[in-house]
């Protein structure tokens, strides 16, 4: 559903949501979402039918699994549910705004079922260190090359 990246701003706590990606959103009828984090450091903005498709599957585990505890209280601190108003904007939670340090010019990443949003500045430092390894590229091909 949502590819490729867009430059954004974040004005008073809310992002105006890309063009490209609203359109979509609008085409789906989709104005609720989730927006969480699981490290303060980016901010996740799931349309809230693919949150609950999430939670659902969590749900079997979530009193079995301390992983999944984990998750679901890093997503619960963070995590808030939002609505995308007239304007296509939404608020981003404060305490998610402050660790992320998403104030001002930010990067929106499509992420297939989800948006990632990041501080612009800080990514691009940050791109040297993740450039993609022999390894990576190779575990990549391998889950390319499985048969479905």
């Amino acid at each position: 559903m949502f590819r490729g990246s867009y430059d954004a701003k974040i004005t008073e706590g809310r992002l105006k949501m890309p063009t490209d990606f609203e359109k979509l959103l609008r085409a789906a009828k989709i104005d609720q979402f989730y927006i969480t984090s699981v490290d303060g450091k980016s901010a996740e903005i799931w349309p809230l039918p693919e949150w609950e498709k999430r939670e659902a599957k969590l749900a079997e585990y979530s009193t079995l699994d301390d992983a999944v505890q984990k998750y679901l209280n890093l997503t619960s601190y963070y995590g808030q549910q939002v609505e995308m108003d007239n304007q296509a904007r939404i608020l981003l939670p404060q305490i998610l705004r402050g660790t992320a340090k998403l104030d001002a010019e930010v990067a929106v990443f499509g992420k297939m079922n989800y948006l990632e949003v990041h501080n612009r500045e800080i990514f691009e430092q940050n791109l040297p260190a993740n450039e993609l390894t022999v390894e990576d590229r190779k575990a990549v091909a391998a889950i390319l090359s499985r048969r479905s």
